[in-house]
């Protein structure tokens, strides 16, 4: 067998491994980057954030278009061609993987279109999707292999009505009526695009609310506006039962509440999780170390229990963001390089991509309760902004979190239209430990939807000028 050698192999060229690779690269060290696809991108741009990004924005459009007949705007003859929707996302897709390819080029660095598995801790077998097995000899390596969408035995169905979020995203067909199973992020979004384009869907999730875990107050403004686009949601309800029929999928539901019924489905979307890609690697072969749910045991510099070899992204433990992927990426590439950094963010980000959007960081009510921490709590209703009302959507909330004694903002979270774009502020104001009264002292533009952010900080003294609210007591968790 051929052998080569590389200073730096990369395996997995998602938004973790093409981050770190080209940072690496910039640092002047030799990289080779191994992935199957014909160009960077991996999940997210290929089958993910992107393409998913795109139908949701053509969803929230033709929302638009059905709100603006309360404004005097009414649209005749609109037509949604699927095919050609499709084809735009696709389009979008391949601009943004072939650009990464040509900073590839750029950068010099060896793309390998190619799988790898470790032979040793010092050693890959690359089998390129054309050509000849070979080994690469590597000073150091980093995985970045991400993650794939899961099943539950009720799901596990031979039949091609049956779909993950992958089938999802290459719209053949609009359904009639769609299954979402699983209320979390991917379900809330697909669920709301198919819904947009004509389906009837309707979500089942086994717990007592849409996206476990997230702030109801964030979710509950989610909610009443999914209520009335979708067909149906079934909360603390399980599948019991699938069944292939001549006419689509027969589905048993379970729940406590009620005597188990079935309903016949077009199509199903399984969205019940994921879960890393660290089998069929060859860590057998080296000395690093697996959790119990297959996560890749790393340091706070992203090493594994191999020091030369680390591990990034989805395969390297919660949560599963891509932006979270991307900086631990960067802080691999700069430890290799020598320099003295870890991985210590004051907050990660978290959007969901609905309408509205749900966003937020740092510490949530949720939690706070869940570690006995006095908290002060103060909302901004978007009732009360008149960027918002020009919108037409003042069903929106900003909220903020800070620690009483010191005025410290501990956590943000907002619910309505670009809540993912505004949610930056409140991280940054994580990062720099900033106070509410920071906050409250930084002008922003009017009228903006950001604005909302400086007034609910005002609110924990009393003084936001578009509510009226005394200065609020401290919230005490028992």
């Amino acid at each position: 067998m051929a052998e080569k050698q590389t200073q730096v192999a990369v395996i997995g060229a998602g938004p973790g491994g093409y981050a770190a690779a080209f940072l690496a690269a910039d640092l002047g060290m030799d990289v080779s980057l191994i992935d199957p696809d014909v160009n960077p991108g991996g999940v997210c741009l290929y089958r993910g954030c992107i393409p998913s990004k795109a139908l949701l924005h053509a969803a929230k459009v033709l929302a638009e278009i059905n709100d603006a007949k309360e404004w005097g705007l009414s649209v005749s003859g609109l037509e949604v061609d699927h095919n050609k929707l499709r084809e735009w996302k696709n389009n979008i897709v391949s601009k943004m993987t072939g650009g990464l390819g040509h900073l590839v080029k750029k950068r010099k660095i060896s793309y390998l279109r190619a799988r790898a598995v470790f032979k040793d801790s010092r050693t890959l077998e690359v089998a390129p999707i054309d050509g000849d097995t070979y080994s690469l000899v590597f000073d150091n390596a980093i995985i970045a292999t991400g993650s794939r969408p899961i099943t539950i035995p009720p799901l596990e169905v031979a039949s091609d009505r049956l779909i993950n979020s992958t089938g999802a995203l290459d719209l053949e067909t609009i359904p009639k009526n769609l299954l979402v199973v699983g209320g979390g992020y991917i379900g809330a979004e697909l669920g709301s695009v198919y819904a947009a384009l004509g389906s009837k869907v309707t979500i089942v999730e086994m717990t007592a609310g849409l996206l476990p875990g997230v702030d109801r107050d964030l979710v509950r403004m989610l909610k009443k506006r999914l209520d009335e686009s979708l067909e149906a949601i079934l909360l603390n309800t399980t599948v019991k039962e699938v069944k292939t029929q001549k006419k689509g999928l027969k589905v048993v539901f379970e729940s406590e509440e009620k005597d188990p019924e079935s309903r016949l489905f077009d199509r199903i979307l399984a969205s019940v999780g994921r879960r890393p890609n660290s089998e069929h690697l060859g860590l057998e072969n080296t000395g690093i170390e697996t959790g119990a749910q297959g996560f890749i045991k790393v340091d706070p510099q992203r090493r594994t229990s191999e020091s030369h070899i680390f591990a990034i992204g989805d395969v390297a433990g919660e949560p599963m963001l891509a932006h979270k992927a991307t900086h631990e990426g960067r802080i691999a590439a700069e430890v290799i390089a020598g320099r003295d950094v870890i991985y210590e963010p004051s907050a990660i980000p978290a959007v969901v991509f609905t309408d509205p959007e749900i966003a937020w960081a740092g510490l949530t009510e949720t939690e706070a309760k869940a570690q006995s921490k006095t908290i002060q709590v103060s909302r901004f209703p978007w009732g009360a902004s008149g960027r918002a009302a020009t919108l037409g959507r003042s069903e929106g909330l900003t909220k903020v979190i800070v620690d009483p004694e010191t005025d410290t903002v501990l956590g943000v979270g907002i619910v309505g239209p670009g809540a993912g774009e505004m949610i930056a502020e409140g991280v940054l104001a994580l990062e720099m430990g900033a106070k509410a009264v920071d906050l409250g002292l930084t002008i922003h533009p009017h009228p903006t939807l950001s604005e909302t952010i400086m007034e609910a900080a005002d609110a924990i003294h009393g003084t936001a000028t578009h509510i009226y609210r005394p200065k609020r007591k401290r919230k005490r968790h028992p």
